[in-house]
């Protein structure tokens, strides 16, 4: 067993009809991405410089514009509440803490897309080199370099363009790449690639956002085909969850109870509950 990996609580039923809760109008042209400051508040970026923070009313609690005026590739909140986002253009990631913006580290050579903060505090990032020919994650503590995942055992690249990643509660690394979900363990080795259901109709299966829940399940939208598939943390398929208001889903998170936020159809916030 992995040191400091929990074990699961029992497999609950997945709901029949996912329902919707809630829905969050966010004024952006293009939503892509949220993340739970907590199960009452939820962080916002789109195709715009400013990031959101909103409560489940639907009133904005906070805005922040990033630093470079450029929009946010990816937000994550930390584990201390603080809000992390990845600046493409500028090769940066930074810290948003009250009104200050402090730029946690610079990249030379690789940009950053996707980010999530980890069980112990620590930032994962998923970056792409400047020539667009490699990707791989990169595991900080703080500002520094920990681990960088690139390449499977033959020396074979792991990911073809990162998107969005997630860790999971065994600790697993779970990146939505191109046409894939890639999971690898906490040190770096493949475990499986999921690469769609059979059942998916018409477009091809392509991943966007990505995040896990209690149970160490994985879901991920597939924005082309108006979905969100579920797979175990073994790289099962369990499960879709659709619904006619969902369509090209995009950004996703999950708070402590297991509720589901889905961003980007209809530039709203969708809060779902999949579970009975």
């Amino acid at each position: 067993k992995t040191p400091g990996a929990v074990s699961s609580p029992p497999a609950r039923p997945f709901s029949d009809k996912p329902q919707i809760l809630t829905d969050i109008p966010t004024g952006y042209d293009d939503l892509y991405n949220v993340s739970c400051l907590s199960d009452e508040e939820i962080w916002t970026s789109g195709l715009n410089e400013i990031m959101k923070l909103y409560n489940l009313k639907g009133e904005l609690l906070k805005s922040v514009q990033t630093k470079s005026e450029d929009m946010p590739q990816d937000i994550a909140v930390t584990r201390s509440g603080g809000l992390v986002y990845a600046d493409y253009n500028d090769s940066s990631i930074n810290l948003v803490s009250g009104t200050q913006i402090q730029t946690l580290i610079t990249l030379w050579g690789w940009r950053p897309h996707g980010l999530c903060s980890t069980s112990t505090g620590d930032l994962l990032v998923i970056m792409e080199s400047n020539d667009c020919k490699q990707t791989k994650v990169v595991h900080y503590s703080g500002s520094t370099e920990k681990q960088s995942i690139q390449r499977v055992d033959q020396g074979k690249p792991l990911y073809i363009s990162g998107g969005y990643l997630s860790e999971n509660r065994n600790l697993d690394i779970c990146v939505a790449d191109e046409f894939a979900v890639v999971v690898v363990n906490a040190a770096g080795k493949l475990r499986f690639r999921y690469t769609g259901h059979p059942s998916t109709l018409g477009e091809l299966f392509d991943p966007v956002g990505i995040t896990t829940d209690s149970q160490a399940n994985i879901l991920t939208s597939d924005s082309a085909n108006h979905c969100i598939h579920i797979i175990d943390k073994d790289g099962l398929f369990l499960h879709f969850i659709q619904n006619c208001e969902l369509e090209y889903p995009w950004g996703l998170c999950v708070d402590s109870r297991d509720n589901l936020f889905v961003a980007g159809p209809a530039d709203k916030v969708f809060k779902l509950q999949y579970y009975k």
